[in-house]
């Protein structure tokens, strides 16, 4: 358990957003130090100074009490000299008359020379390599004033400085870590960590609005802050409630757009074929198509008009739906295409919109099924039925006209033949020209019915469809 937790917590300091404010506060702090750290360094090279002007006070007082001791210039010059030799502070001295002569000098020459003095007051030089340091005193002797010039070793200044200046850097370094380390803690804790689990949130939240999973836990809509970081997670509930909702209505919308369009659909191919519709719905305007060779079938039902007069309508209309939806089955069931019904007349059509190269045969197995469908009719309802059908073969034109109520319709000689041949066809038989009676004499069984006059053709060879041959 801890373990875990301290893994959790060395985790925050892997994140970008971490290096980012651990690297922020850092440089503010080494800054505010390195501010602070300018003013001390020169303080602190003050103090070292100020400490080597001391030390060499004692002998320059020894100096000041000759000279008030009214002693003879040249025996004043030796003990001045004598005094500089005995002070461990001066490294050099130099003594000047009140016209700038060098009167005497000991040691290393300083660098503060007399042109460079100030006469009213002290003056102080610190070499440029930092190594020595030079100061300047008057000191007045009955009535002549001479001027004192005493070099000191600045060079253990410079090491206390480094010494100084690598403490102050070791402890800024050591309130940077902790200050930073505890920064980081803390902003781990209280914007950190909770960053993160936004941000697992909204991948959350991608993948949960991806799949349809509405109805997800997550921290950042159960968590309370009372901050900026609480409005966002508030702003990101909102955010994730509303997609939802929108996307549970849209997907609403959607599945009922896609009722519909199924709806839509199934009525457009109850109305025209499917090869036919998808053209429609593709471009505006006529479709027509040429078939060099199809099969048309009509049915008419005997004795339908005698039959309205004996029952209702209403057992009329529902009589004549069972009978041609039973017809419908058999156009599914041989791949056939319903054209139209007129009527107690039912039209079909084999070989188109797509080709089929045995729509003869369709045809004709549609035709003796259709025959036996009248014949269960005929004893579920105890009524004579009967039905007369015409079969022809030949060239037509399929397609669509106009711009409303679109249906699929068949023009062309074959398709009047096909008509005669049922209108001029015997109740209860199947009527076939000779064309069709060339496909299928292999395979069925034909009577030869003769020559028979059609209206507007003039007299044709007919042929009767009994059954097929076992």
């Amino acid at each position: 358990m801890v373990s875990s937790k301290i893994m959790s917590l060395l985790r925050l300091f892997q994140a970008r957003l971490s290096y980012r404010i651990v690297l922020w506060i850092f440089a503010s702090i080494v800054g505010i130090e390195f501010i602070v750290l300018i003013p001390s360094y020169y303080l602190e090279q003050q103090r070292q100074l100020e400490k080597l002007e001391i030390d060499s006070n004692a002998s320059i007082r020894a100096i000041t009490s000759l000279a008030n001791n009214n002693m003879y210039s040249q025996s004043f010059k030796k003990k001045v000299t004598a005094i500089a030799k005995d002070s461990p502070a001066l490294t050099g001295l130099a003594l000047y008359g009140n016209d700038g002569t060098l009167i005497a000098s000991y040691g290393e020459v300083p660098e503060l020379i007399f042109s460079k003095l100030d006469v009213d007051k002290v003056t102080r030089r610190l070499s440029e390599d930092r190594t020595h340091y030079d100061i300047a005193w008057s000191v007045n002797k009955s009535n002549e004033r001479y001027f004192l010039v005493g070099r000191h070793d600045a060079s253990q200044v410079r090491k206390e400085l480094q010494h100084f200046i690598v403490r102050i850097a070791g402890i800024v370094l050591l309130i940077s870590a902790f200050v930073t380390s505890v920064m980081m803690v803390v902003l781990g804790i209280t914007v950190i960590h909770p960053i993160l689990r936004l941000r697992d949130d909204l991948r959350r939240a991608g993948e949960a609005l991806s799949h349809d999973c509405l109805d997800c836990k997550f921290y950042s809509l159960h968590a309370q802050r009372q901050d900026e970081l609480g409005e966002v997670m508030q702003a990101f509930k909102e955010m994730f409630e509303r997609v939802s909702k929108e996307i549970h209505e849209r997907k609403i919308a959607s599945e009922n757009l896609n009722l519909e369009k199924s709806k839509s659909e199934k009525l457009l191919l109850n109305i025209l074929p499917k090869p036919i519709a998808e053209q429609l719905k593709e471009k505006q305007g006529n479709i027509a198509q040429e078939f060099p060779e199809v099969t048309i079938l009509f049915a008419d039902i005997v004795g339908f008009t005698q039959l309205s007069s004996s029952i209702s309508a209403e057992a009329l209309v529902n009589l004549l739906n069972q009978i041609f939806s039973s017809f419908d089955r058999l156009t599914e069931k041989h791949n056939l295409e319903k054209i139209k019904t007129i009527g107690d007349s039912y039209m079909v059509a084999g070989g188109l919109p797509l080709p089929q190269p045995n729509h003869a045969e369709a045809i004709a197995e549609m035709a003796l099924d259709m025959q036996a469908e009248i014949g269960q009719f005929q004893k579920q309802y105890d009524m004579k039925l009967n039905i007369r059908i015409g079969i022809n073969t030949g060239p037509v034109v399929a397609g669509v006209i106009g711009t409303k109520k679109f249906i699929y319709d068949l023009w062309g000689d074959a398709v009047n033949i096909a008509s005669r041949m049922e209108s001029h066809g015997i109740p209860g038989c199947i009527q076939v020209t000779k064309d069709t009676y060339h496909l299928l004499s292999d395979r069925y069984q034909f009577q030869e019915r003769g020559r028979v006059g059609i209206k507007g053709k003039g007299v044709m060879q007919a042929y009767l469809l009994i059954g097929r041959k076992f």
